[in-house]
């Protein structure tokens, strides 16, 4: 009887379950797509496309006086760059963020290289009358940042790299270990879909900011409120994936064949950071970056990972040292 019980219970376990399902599912899709909403809506907050010669490009402001345009990384787009720079606007800059080529309403043309994309920072500029600017590049919007400084130093009055993807010669040592292809394969997946993506936020968070972000979970549990709040927010405007997809291709592929860049050409104040534990190795190529470029001045944290978890105070005073040399004490 007690067996027949038993076997009883377990029926009617698995019938609850069995009806469970379709509206546990049902709430998962309400939920996501509740989300995906609110993070389309929050992707054009702020931001208008401005018609230039090298065609539209997204862009929003904040702040006045020394201009400042902030290039973006990987899964980003203007407000990622508006997420960090618009602290800048408090110290008399101008914060011009612009979505790179594949990001939100910027479209991907058929050139899509660093160089290009230079001449298209500079088409923006004209296109807002600015003769003259500072140009910032974090991560995977280093590149152009630099090209930029090479190709039109006459537009360039400064030039700050953080946490730079850029090129390194093969005798330096790496600064962190290869991505191995496993996880390489599970990040492709992860910004190739926005549920997928969504659903490794709620899942697997440290995961995310493990791989994606490139930082040191544990980094963020003894970290400030706003250190924390920053970072999250940097996960949150990764969504939509979907409408960031081209970019990240785009940024993925340059990424496994960077080339030399002239850097001894580079004459303008330029500053350049990273962080020893910054899982995509950007310490190395940091280091290298600035030892070529004439004055130069590297700063190199040990920990922080590719987003500078502890040192954002710190990164932020150190450019606005450098833009704003007036302002010093």
């Amino acid at each position: 009887m007690k067996a027949k019980a038993n076997r009883s219970a377990m029926v009617a376990l698995g019938v609850a379950l069995l009806l469970a399902l379709p509206g546990a599912a049902l709430m998962v899709r309400w939920r996501f797509e509740s989300e995906m909403l609110r993070a389309r809506e929050n992707a054009a907050l702020g931001s208008v496309v401005a018609a230039t010669r090298c065609g539209p490009i997204e862009y929003q402001e904040a702040g006045t006086g020394t201009p400042l345009l902030a290039v973006h990384g990987s899964g980003g787009g203007h407000d990622q760059g508006m997420a960090f720079a618009a602290g800048l606007a408090l110290h008399g800059i101008r914060v011009i963020a612009m979505s790179r080529f594949g990001y939100l309403r910027t479209p991907m043309p058929p050139d899509a290289s660093a160089a290009a994309q230079a001449d298209a920072h500079v088409c923006l500029l004209d296109a807002l009358g600015i003769s003259k600017a500072a140009v910032m590049g974090g991560s995977a919007g280093a590149p152009s940042a630099l090209q930029m400084a090479i190709r039109h130093p006459e537009r360039v009055t400064a030039l700050v790299l953080l946490v730079p993807l850029t090129y390194k010669p093969p005798s330096q040592a790496d600064s962190a270990p290869p991505m191995p292809p496993w996880v390489e394969a599970v990040m492709v997946r992860l910004i190739g879909s926005d549920f997928l993506f969504w659903a490794g936020l709620h899942l697997a968070r440290d995961r995310v900011i493990d791989v994606v972000l490139a930082t040191p979970p544990d980094l963020l549990k003894t970290a400030s409120p706003p250190e924390r709040t920053r970072v999250e927010a940097m996960l949150e405007h990764i969504l939509p994936v979907s409408l960031r997809a081209e970019g990240l291709r785009s940024d993925t592929a340059a990424g496994k064949h960077l080339q030399p860049a002239a850097l001894e050409s580079v004459r303008m104040p330029t500053l350049v950071i990273s962080a020893r534990d910054d899982r995509y190795g950007t310490f190395a190529s940091a280091q290298y970056t600035a030892g070529q470029i004439a004055g130069a001045r590297f700063i190199g944290f040990d920990t922080g990972g590719h987003t500078w978890v502890g040192h954002d105070d710190e990164v932020r005073a150190a450019i606005v040292d450098l833009l704003l040399p007036s302002a010093r004490p």
